[in-house]
């Protein structure tokens, strides 16, 4: 969808979906934030408050197979993975952002869900904290886009 359409369809498009999130714990003042802001916005999209299932992990690497288990359960329509890894002085950055993000979008391909990928990675706790309430509404708003799209392309 391009244009004044896309908000249009993630406007419309919460009413009766279930949405899992999985949050991770590591940087949580960020994650909750991020939580926070995704879910504010599910809300005033038409998501229940009952549709939604919230789960914590301990860090970023843990998001995939919470996102397997949600996905196996059958019971999301749509997943949103939350998590904030920042850059330190050795390659373990790398290897957090790299792996974390193949798994969720293994995740997204081998169930043919919709997967948020909101797993922050930033230099700076200051870059985190700048993009934690933009980058959490735009979950809520990607996920529920992408999960009608599916819905429709059936």
């Amino acid at each position: 969808m391009l244009g004044a359409d896309k908000g249009k369809a993630a406007r419309q498009g919460g009413k009766g979906l279930r949405i899992g999130i999985v949050q991770a714990r590591f940087n949580q003042s960020v994650t909750d934030a991020l939580a926070r802001a995704c879910k504010g916005e599910l809300l005033a999209l038409g998501v229940e408050q009952a549709d939604i299932e919230h789960v914590l992990v301990p860090g970023a690497l843990e998001i995939p197979i919470a996102l397997q288990a949600l996905a196996d359960r059958g019971r999301c329509d749509a997943l949103v993975a939350l998590g904030c890894v920042i850059r330190g002085e050795t390659y373990h950055f790398e290897l957090v952002a790299n792996e974390s993000a193949a798994g969720v979008s293994r995740v997204s391909l081998d169930y043919r869900l919709p997967v948020a990928n909101v797993i922050l990675t930033t230099e700076t706790m200051e870059q985190a904290i700048a993009r934690q309430t933009d980058k959490g509404v735009d979950a809520a708003r990607v996920v529920l886009e992408m999960a009608n799209l599916l819905d429709h392309l059936k």
